[in-house]
């Protein structure tokens, strides 16, 4: 490989950084862009890997397993790889924190102590065991009576395992069934003690291990990522005083005012009982019918119909406590607060038609995003404010607080940045972890405390008591990812699989026979705030409830332009995927409460008359806000410029292999994540220096998967390209997509080819589509890093597309 000797080769490192397709013969790259030692272990991870897999070329025991050499076993083909990392499950598993431990431990032993180490299993050198941990002789026949046989019942090894095999699924959750998790930390800014007792704010720079489960709502396990939908956002913190659930979504108001109507809207949302379909969509009639007839649904439905619902990444998305919580300080003296996560990488959206196809491109976009940023070291990052008012200030609200289906703006109450969180660790393994993971809005601890909004008042019981039938009992708590680091002592006793091994013969207070203990800890243990209350005992809401509509038209007045266009084609194709027009027209008779030009808008899509306006619940007047810049995704364009973004480098036979080298080396150098992508997997010669090794097809690689596109020079690749469709609609879409894209000397005939335009709509220069001649390769990169960085260039989008 020419490379020169004082630079060490980054060929085939957008592979090491990705999870999916690499190069079919090459050598390792010598760097990742990065001496960073999390690069240093990918790097030994890929080559080791690689050579471990090599190690064992073919199965030479299969001809035992035949005739009478299967009378006698032979023992099992193993190799040992002498890196640990080969046979990891993540780079980051030595990453310590109080709650993962110190990473792995000796290597074929499971050892046991009170951090994640006590749960971790390792196989390197082991002989297979039956899970009584017998040696098993023969794990590739059942046990026979003749080598033509009846299968034997006695075969314990065989019913053991397919016993296992048929038990080993556990029910989905019913909502949030899909998800992503990791472990971090949280770090505190600054001492909040006026604020609260709570243990993770309890000092300047104190970390608290955190696991964060982020998920869809809608959709089973296996569904797609890019759904429209809203995604969850769950934060267990391990305190000192206990596990922390702040149960969260990406969206700070909710569907819903009171937990009574939580499974008629579910149900709503869900696949049609009759059929089944669809599958993570809300675009069907049982859910818009229920839209339509429930108002309070309205501020919701804006936010989702916005970009909010398609967000770009985990790691670009805002999170939100949604209800209004108590922070109550060592004093007994309490505030009311709203709890907002916001990332360090920016707010940032799919469109919709990439949402679309990534779903069949890769259904796990989302998932895979945040395992390569955390295995890349690119750690996620997201800042916690509080929004913190008193009791009167709620009061003299338009709106009423205890409503889930309102938010504070911004302008209104100020954010308190309190500290921030760090995802710096993927699972070991997914079930174990994510899958058991049980989050529950009745996990606080002292200092924090409930509102009396009336959907969190549900939530405390219905997330509890759906853990107990999804993980197997009541003990769900024992289960390594849900233990507390806290001390765990009480009176609770047996119940399905139960793992404590309680000392004594005392399981009650009070008692003498164990000296009193455990003993309740008084005025330093959880108590809930006395907050007075009166009133008859009634089902009801209070009247501020009633006014359905005057944030919903602050969401769509805080809007950009191309955000409030993408939310109209949002509700038009929603509606237009509904069959009974009754329910359409509801639709746009409740937006007109909204803003009359959305309803009008909407109506002409769907080829409806404007019907008459819904009439309001409230006979108050609506009331007004000034638009809240906060609420446009674009107020938060993030601090990470291009790190992590993917960017496909289009290259054929006769590509300009030393251009393509430096431009690769430069992204790797700031960040991205290039990959060389071709019509196939192979090498291709270069029109000069030494071939080029394509990473990943345009068929395992199409343009949604990738942020930018580079076309390098190279008149012969530029000719092979042109004539494989694929390249054309890569390129087609990315312009589509409004993201950038390069054209270096020739390349600029691949961009003509495809009917790529270098001007916007209005006849201006495109900023995100850059052409230049091979000598002012560093401008043009220059550019193509700005635009970039931007995302997107959204000045070019049109309804219809152009190309």
């Amino acid at each position: 490989m020419a490379t020169n000797k004082k630079t060490p080769s980054t060929d085939g490192a957008g592979s090491v950084l990705s999870s999916m397709s690499g190069p079919s013969e090459s050598d390792p790259p010598h760097s990742l862009g990065s001496d960073s030692d999390t690069a240093q272990a990918l790097l030994k991870k890929a080559a080791a890997g690689q050579a471990l897999a090599a190690g064992m070329p073919d199965n030479p025991n299969l001809a035992g397993q035949y005739g009478d050499a299967a009378r006698a076993p032979a023992e099992g083909v193993h190799v040992a790889s002498g890196e640990a990392l080969a046979t990891a499950s993540t780079t980051g598993e030595t990453i310590p924190s109080p709650k993962t431990g110190d990473g792995q431990p000796a290597l074929g032993e499971n050892a046991r102590n009170a951090s994640l180490d006590g749960a971790r299993s390792d196989d390197s050198g082991c002989v297979l065991t039956t899970n009584q941990g017998v040696p098993v002789g023969d794990n590739q026949n059942s046990l026979k009576a003749g080598l033509r046989g009846p299968t034997l019942m006695e075969d314990f090894i065989l019913r053991e395992k397919l016993t296992h095999f048929d038990h080993e699924r556990i029910p989905e959750r019913v909502v949030h069934a899909r998800g992503s998790a990791a472990h971090g930390y949280f770090e505190c800014y600054k001492e909040q003690s006026k604020l609260t007792r709570a243990a993770p704010f309890a000092k300047a720079g104190k970390r608290t291990p955190v696991f964060v489960r982020f998920s869809t709502v809608a959709g089973e396990r296996g569904s797609t990522d890019t759904a429209r939908d809203v995604r969850g956002f769950a934060v267990k913190f391990y305190t000192d005083e206990g596990n922390w659930d702040l149960v969260g979504n990406n969206i700070p108001v909710f569907f819903i005012q009171d937990a009574m109507k939580f499974p008629d809207l579910i149900h709503s949302v869900k696949p049609e009982p009759n059929n089944g379909i669809p599958q993570a969509a809300s675009a069907h009639d049982t859910f818009w019918d229920f839209a339509s007839l429930s108002p309070e649904i309205t501020h919701m439905l804006m936010w989702v119909m916005s970009d909010r619902a398609i967000p770009r990444s985990f790691r670009m998305m805002q999170g939100f406590g949604v209800h209004t919580f108590r922070l109550v300080n060592a004093k007994g003296q309490s505030v009311f607060c709203k709890f907002h996560w916001s990332p360090m990488a920016g707010t940032h959206s799919l469109v919709w038609d990439e949402a679309v196809k990534l779903s069949g491109a890769d259904s796990d976009f989302h998932r895979r995003d945040l395992w390569e940023a955390i295995e890349c070291g690119e750690y996620p990052e997201y800042e916690l404010s509080f929004q913190v008012f008193t009791e009167a200030q709620a009061e003299a609200f338009a709106f009423d607080v205890l409503d889930p289906t309102k938010l504070i703006p911004e302008e209104l109450v100020p954010l308190i940045p309190v500290g921030k969180m760090v995802l710096n660790r993927n699972p070991d393994n997914f079930f174990a972890e994510t899958e058991q993971v049980a989050f529950c809005t009745a996990h606080i601890v002292p200092g924090i405390d409930f509102s009396n909004d009336p959907l969190l008042q549900g939530r405390i019981h219905s997330y509890v008591d759906t853990q107990i039938t999804r993980l197997g009992g009541a003990n769900f708590h024992e289960i390594p990812i849900n233990s507390p680091l806290a001390p765990l002592h009480n009176n609770q006793r047996d119940g399905i699989h139960r793992q404590a091994i309680n000392r004594g013969r005392v399981a009650y207070e009070p008692n003498s026979l164990a000296g009193g203990c455990p003993f309740q800890a008084g005025a330093k243990g959880f108590n809930s705030f006395p907050a007075p209350t009166e009133g008859d005992k009634v089902r009801g809401k209070p009247e501020k409830f009633a006014e359905h509509f005057g944030q919903a038209r602050l969401f769509w007045i805080s809007q950009t332009p191309v955000e409030q266009d993408h939310i109209v084609h949002a509700f038009r194709f929603e509606l237009s995927k509904v069959q009974t027009v009754a329910i359409r027209k509801r639709i746009v008779a409740m937006l007109r409460n909204v803003d009359e030009t959305l309803a009008q808008r909407l109506a002409d899509a769907l080829g409806l008359a404007l019907p008459p306006l819904m009439p309001p619940v409230s006979m108050l007047p609506i009331p007004t806000y000034p638009p809240s810049p906060a609420l446009s995704l674009f107020f938060r364009p993030g601090k990470t410029g291009i790190h992590t973004l993917r960017v496909a480098i289009l290259v054929g036979p006769g590509s300009d292999g030393a251009q393509v080298r430096s431009i690769y080396a430069s992204l790797l150098a700031d960040g991205a994540v290039p990959r060389l992508v071709g019509s196939n997997l192979g090498k291709v010669d270069t029109s000069g220096g030494a071939p080029l090794a394509v990473e990943i097809s345009l068929e395992t690689g199409p343009s949604v998967v990738f942020d930018a596109v580079v076309v390098p020079d190279g008149q012969g690749a530029v000719q092979q390209l042109g004539s494989d469709a694929n390249a054309l609609d890569f390129l087609r879409l990315q312009y589509r997509h409004c993201k950038p894209l390069l054209a270096i000397g020739a390349g600029k005939g691949l961009l003509d080819k495809a009917g790529v335009p270098t001007t916007l709509p209005d006849g201006k220069p495109d900023p995100a589509v850059i052409v230049v001649p091979s000598s002012d390769v560093l401008k043009g990169v220059a550019a193509f890093k700005k635009a970039l960085a931007a995302h997107r260039a959204f000045a070019r989008e049109t309804d219809p597309p152009r190309i």
